[in-house]
């Protein structure tokens, strides 16, 4: 690698070498570059106490993902001004001030960028042209954060860490990042490990300020990120930013701002102060900072202090403190659904639709090979509307897969589209069973009645259906042993189901949530023994009238909801 002023922490082979060098050249989406408004940084900075009161060029403050500079720039003026605030003197400014600050950046273009911006923001500060230059070039740096060397801890770290997604980042290279953290888990996104490497960069009493995707604080691929900081760290505060304008550029994202201590073994913190949505301007944003730190809380800043948030992996819930405790009510009361004897699954993936999926009555395959399948598009007005299309299946009843000499029509079939289907990932790794589809299909589920819910809603859209098709990929799915699914389809749509999903789910654009099975899980519902009869009659009647109002009522009187919690659950 050829990245100016930085070595790579141990021997790299020669193909992560390159992948590394071709991301570093990648564009700005490949790299997951967004750039964050001015008065975010502010924000952030003075979150993590990066203020010029201090004496500033005695820390250190740590930018991994310096882009053009967006967080430097504030971060040097700050440094600057306490430098001289506290009696230094401009001339001595190369050499006082080069250990204070450290930042990377992997991209070529943006290192000169962000270099050339920070010589102009130090010689506007009255640093002579040779040390802003020297200082330019000693703080910011060319190299990938994740794999240069990092000599010593730091008091700051802050910026806005990349989010790229693994299929972006070359398959060397991704291997290599596996093998060095411990947190790149599952689909767990770039952002992830630089979280894990920058924290284990703090001094005792060191902070943390990110601003990212919040995706992490819940879903599955943050756990080990999540187990990290409980073990080790706090979490200070967190302020929601969903459908705020963070960015400088538009993006599809659910924006946090994180700060995490790395405290002192005696002042272990449990407490984090948490806002929500502020408004983004410098008078607000400096107001809402000098809240959030007070050594005294002001109700009425509209910050709020939340107990015992970090619980190992478990998913942050940082919601109002009333609904959360609607919600650890219910929890200590009542079962799962999947306790309740209700089985929460996901529909079909095959690796190629275009292939396994298509008209039923076009599917030239035996009978017992096509099954009809019911897609998102197939849910209309809280009932399915089928569209005709099957999906091809190939396990027998007990799971098999089958054998193609019994069904010469499957065979052909497969045969004509053997290409494509032996070059999907499943069909490479299992070269003797490569035309079964990602998941197994178990035909039974087609006949069985069920519930079915879409991915992405702004609330639970809970369609009850018969048995009659087999689930795509793009539908979850409820079957019950005990409960009645037209009165369960009730409790569902009641609000209920939006109350826990919202809780443990991350929000997206627009106020749609996800709807997937983890989070379905976390459903609370009563043992059907426990549900008195007219309740029953009246969940299934408001149900399969299509009743919201009259599936309210029963569904509150069954949970034994207060008035107040009643308006909790109908404004989640």
């Amino acid at each position: 690698m050829n990245f100016e002023n930085v070595g790579i922490t141990g021997n790299l082979s020669d193909d992560v070498s390159e992948a590394a060098r071709q991301f570093s050249n990648a564009g700005t989406d490949e790299r997951g570059a967004v750039f964050t408004r001015r008065e975010v940084v502010d924000f952030i900075l003075d979150l993590v106490g990066y203020t010029q009161d201090r004496q500033l060029w005695s820390l250190r403050l740590l930018e991994p993902a310096a882009g053009h500079a967006d967080f430097l720039l504030p971060a040097i003026g700050r440094l600057v001004r306490s430098f001289v605030g506290h009696g230094g003197s401009l001339a001595e400014a190369a050499n006082s001030l080069a250990s204070a600050v450290l930042a990377f950046e992997v991209h070529p273009d943006s290192l000169a960028t962000g270099r050339a911006a920070v010589i102009a923001e130090l010689v506007g500060l009255g640093i002579s042209k040779p040390a802003a230059h020297t200082l330019a070039k000693r703080w910011l740096v060319g190299g990938d954060f994740l794999l240069a060397p990092l000599e010593g801890n730091f008091d700051f770290v802050v910026g806005n860490p990349p989010y790229v997604r693994q299929e972006l980042i070359p398959a060397p290279l991704l291997t290599e990042y596996r093998a060095r953290f411990r947190t790149l888990y599952d689909r767990a996104d770039l952002y992830v490990p630089f979280f894990e490497r920058c924290l284990g960069s703090l001094t005792q009493g060191g902070r943390l300020g990110f601003i990212c995707t919040d995706r992490w604080t819940k879903n599955k691929y943050g756990g080990p990120l999540r187990a990290m900081i409980a073990d080790d760290f706090a979490l200070t505060h967190f302020v929601d930013l969903v459908d705020t304008p963070a960015f400088l550029t538009d993006v599809m994202t659910y924006p946090a701002i994180t700060v995490i201590e790395r405290p002192t073994p005696k002042a272990k913190r449990s407490f984090t102060r948490v806002a929500y949505k502020p408004a983004i301007e410098v008078a607000a944003l400096a107001s809402l900072a000098r809240a959030m730190t007070a050594a005294k809380l002001n109700k009425a800043s509209g910050v709020v202090s939340m107990q015992g948030v970090v619980n190992g992996a478990e998913p942050w819930i940082l919601h109002e403190p009333d609904r959360l405790a609607l919600v650890r009510r219910l929890e200590a009361a009542l079962p799962t659904l999947e306790g309740a004897g209700c089985k929460v699954g996901i529909g079909v993936a095959t690796g190629n639709d275009g292939v396994y999926i298509g008209s039923m009555a076009a599917l030239d395959v035996e009978q017992s090979r096509k099954l009809p399948l019911v897609r998102t598009q197939d849910l209309r007005s809280g009932s399915v509307k089928w569209h005709g299309m099957g999906v091809l299946n190939p396990f027998e009843a007990d799971g098999r897969m089958v054998d193609l000499e019994r069904y010469p029509l499957f065979a052909a079939y497969l045969k004509k589209h053997a290409k494509a289907i032996k070059a999907r990932n499943v069909a490479k790794k299992n070269p003797a069973r490569w035309f079964r589809t990602i998941d197994r299909i178990n035909p039974d589920l087609a006949s069985t009645p069920k519930l079915l819910i879409p991915d992405i809603k702004g609330d639970a859209h809970v369609v009850y259906e018969h048995g009659e098709f087999y689930p795509h990929h793009n539908l979850y799915y409820i079957t019950a042993r005990d409960w009645d699914l037209r009165a369960l389809q009730a409790v569902l749509l009641s609000g209920i189901a939006r109350l826990f999903v919202a809780t443990y789910s991350t929000s997206m654009r627009g106020g749609f949530l996800r709807f997937q099975a983890q989070y379905l899980r976390r459903i609370r519902v009563p043992s059907w023994n426990d549900v008195p009869r007219h309740l029953r009659k009246s969940l299934r009647a408001a149900a399969i009238s299509g009743d919201y109002e009259a599936a309210n009522r029963a569904t509150f009187e069954l949970y034994g909801l207060s008035e107040a919690e009643r308006a909790l659950v109908t404004s989640a």
